[in-house]
């Protein structure tokens, strides 16, 4: 294969790898809205939207395995196939909590705990997910290190938003009127929130630190 053709195709590979990543950074948004606005049409539109994401991983996926068996790369090429298949991994996965968002909207009538700021939440691993693809797509080692610091933040809010969940659990703060099993299940469904949120962001550190490997064959923040 002529080597322009095959630079065509690698290419090709970074513009439908960042594709995916849009798409499934808008589900994840509709997720958040879903969530805030109880809008169970919202909710079943990204749950019925998790088979197209998972058709565009497995054309990716193939994309990937047809350059390594044809063109054998070697070096950064073969780098940056294999990052951008741990990548758009993670970029499933994350599609999958998306996706768990919209259930729980689904079952979400009322705001359990407003002290809890989920929006806030949510806004900063969108934001650490955009950074992480713009690292991608520019080759930029610094910003993959400055997204692997910004993981202890959402951490520690997650960290912080169950603690006050616990806490309200353990001194009973379920209203007078609310039917226990049902706030029971409120609670469950913001504490399953929390958790999938800190994994997103989970998910955007690992395709940071796959792309420093790509960038500079370092596997520092690989874990």
């Amino acid at each position: 294969m002529p080597r322009n053709e095959y630079q065509s195709q690698l290419e090709s590979l970074r513009e439908d790898v960042l594709y995916m990543s849009e798409v499934v950074s808008e589900r994840l948004r509709m997720g958040m809205d879903a969530l805030e606005q109880k809008d169970d049409q919202l909710a079943e539109e990204i749950i019925e939207g998790d088979a197209e994401i998972n058709r565009m991983y497995l054309d990716l996926e193939q994309q990937c395995i047809d350059l390594i068996a044809l063109q054998q790369p070697v070096a950064g090429d073969l780098r940056f196939i294999a990052a951008s298949f741990k990548i758009i991994t993670d970029l499933e996965r994350i599609a999958d909590l998306a996706t768990n968002l919209g259930q729980y909207a689904k079952s979400a009538k009322r705001d359990v705990f407003p002290d809890v700021d989920i929006q806030r939440i949510g806004d900063l691993t969108l934001e650490m997910l955009d950074e992480a693809m713009a690292a991608y797509a520019d080759d930029d080692s610094d910003a993959c290190y400055a997204i692997a610091d910004r993981d202890d933040e959402i951490d520690a809010m997650c960290e912080a938003a169950s603690e006050i969940v616990v806490r309200d659990l353990i001194e009973g703060e379920a209203a007078a009127d609310v039917d226990i099993e049902s706030w029971m299940q409120d609670v469950s469904r913001l504490l399953l929130t929390i958790r999938d949120l800190e994994r997103v962001g989970d998910h955007g550190v690992n395709i940071a630190a796959r792309t420093l490997y790509m960038i500079e064959n370092d596997d520092e923040l690989i874990y």
